[in-house]
């Protein structure tokens, strides 16, 4: 369990310097196409998250590379290709060897852009988005962390079963790449030797573009822009023919349609209550401990954010009262006092670190939020490992569900035991760090920070104690800024790693290791 009054200011200073410090908004990650550390021909055999195996969608078998329709292909893409201009060439090398990477960062962009509280109606009224009418206003959706949790999860795991299914009918087929075929093609990346059809990459553009479509339904025009920019790119990169790329997008079609049919029943739609539905919830935990949360601000939210969304239905957990964490300290007991008087001592001798180490972890409105921030980690430490496509949607896939998985469990325990905020409790207390519109305990910062290091220890156990001792701040953190008792992170920090452990267990029998 994290030490609840002293961080080490080590941990923030060893993430700015990885980051410097552009965690906030998106950004472009700068790297050099690089020779994947491994291929992974057997990554065909894996195991799926949403499909049986990778055999699962029919694909047949590729031209013969001696036929005239081959050939053809060839031909033209040699055409194309001698004729590339600028804009071309900088897409081609935007889009690098590694689109996972791409992919994420342009989910992590929406999520940023999309992460704005609705604001009050004239008459101090609120008016939610609404996916139906996602003009609005206000715009659909608001991308808070349960939001992009949940949609930077479904991203991967869909990207992930895709490669899968590509990696299998690649090695069943073995068709080369065309600047294998033909000396005169030369490939812009790095080359290897993993076969070309399908294309992974189109793959990618496909199941990318149609879940984040969803997901973001006024980006779809960007979206389609950003896809056709890709697709042209693996051509015109001498690792593709159409063929290969037409095969590639029929898996992402498929792929895209389950992954979304799986989120359309899922239980999100119903996760923003209304105020009859979020009253009763208030009202059981009242009998339940004696205690509610209330809403402080002006004017007041009428009902929370997502009460529902500890009833979302979860990856790999069987049921979400299995890590539940334990009770909090009842109000009139020495463990809260204590708290309270933790609280005051931190407000009162506010220090530049603490201060910091508050601000850097904040992830608030307008941001990528915390899962968008250890997706930030997660896509630099695949490019330092040279992962190749298929690896790398693995460990998407597992990070972010183990981090919705976590973030469901957090809301769980928010509204089953709507427990109150420092600012509610303590008089005249201020934070520095604003006034979140949902219950206290556990933290969702800590929930989130804990399974995400947990996972990422999983893959990249030389970076354990890092991506622990991150985890560990960015749970302080909140304690620090004033929304969070110390009991919030402790065992927010356990509740995260307890939800992990089900998403690696899974990951160790997936084949891969």
């Amino acid at each position: 369990m994290l030490n609840k009054l002293v961080i080490p200011f080590i941990f923030i200073c060893g993430v700015v310097a990885f980051v410097s410090c552009e965690k906030d908004l998106p950004t472009y990650l700068e790297y050099k196409d690089y020779a994947y550390s491994s291929a992974d021909e057997n990554g065909g055999t894996w195991k799926p998250i949403l499909i049986d195996e990778g055999a699962a969608i029919n694909i047949g078998a590729p031209e013969d590379i001696s036929s005239q329709s081959y050939q053809a292909e060839i031909s033209s893409l040699k055409a194309s290709m001698n004729e590339i201009n600028t804009s071309q060439r900088k897409a081609i090398a935007y889009w690098g060897n590694n689109a996972v990477v791409r992919w994420n960062e342009i989910a992590l962009e929406l999520i940023a852009k999309y992460n704005l509280i609705p604001g009050p109606n004239d008459d101090g009224s609120y008016t939610l988005p609404n996916p139906n009418n996602p003009d609005g206003p206000p715009a659909f959706p608001f991308a808070h962390p349960p939001y992009a949790s949940r949609a930077l999860a479904y991203l991967s795991v869909a990207q992930f079963d895709g490669l899968i299914t590509a990696w299998h009918y690649k090695y069943l087929y073995n068709r080369a790449a065309p600047y294998q075929q033909d000396v005169s093609i030369t490939y812009a990346y790095e080359p290897n030797d993993i076969p070309s059809y399908p294309s992974d990459g189109a793959v990618l553009a496909r199941v990318s573009n149609k879940v984040l479509s969803a997901m973001f339904p006024l980006e779809k025009e960007y979206l389609q822009k950003m896809e056709d920019e890709h697709l042209e790119s693996l051509l015109l990169s001498g690792g593709n023919v159409p063929s290969d790329i037409v095969t590639g997008t029929t898996i992402g079609d498929e792929i895209s349609e389950i992954a979304l049919a799986r989120a359309a029943t899922d239980g999100m739609k119903n996760a923003q209550t209304p105020k009859a539905v979020s009253d009763s919830i208030k009202a059981a935990a009242f009998e339940r401990f004696g205690w509610q949360w209330d809403n402080l601000e002006i004017p007041v939210r009428p009902v929370g954010l997502t009460p529902l969304f500890g009833k979302v239905r979860m990856w790999n957990v069987a049921n979400v009262e299995d890590v539940r964490p334990i009770p909090p300290p009842a109000l009139d007991s020495e463990e809260f006092k204590n708290d309270v008087e933790i609280l005051k001592n931190y407000a009162d001798n506010m220090t530049e670190e603490y201060r910091a180490i508050a601000n850097f972890w904040q992830d608030g409105l307008g941001t990528y939020t915390p899962p968008g921030h250890w997706n930030r980690f997660a896509n630099e430490f695949m490019v330092e490992n040279k992962m190749n496509p298929l690896r790398s949607a693995r460990t998407m896939a597992y990070l972010n569900m183990a981090v919705m998985d976590a973030g469901i469990s957090c809301w769980d325990a928010k509204y089953y035991y709507h427990y109150p905020r420092p600012i509610q409790m303590i008089e005249g207390f201020k934070t520095i760090a604003g006034t979140p519109n949902f219950p206290s305990y556990t933290s969702g910062h800590s929930v989130f920070s804990a399974a995400a290091s947990e996972v990422l220890a999983y893959i990249f156990p030389e970076k354990a104690t890092l991506v622990r001792g991150w985890a560990e701040e960015a749970a302080i953190s909140r304690v620090y800024g004033g929304i969070h008792w110390t009991f919030d992170a402790t065992v927010g920090t356990d509740q995260g790693r307890d939800v992990a452990k089900y998403t690696i267990d899974v990951a160790k029998l997936d084949g891969a290791n």
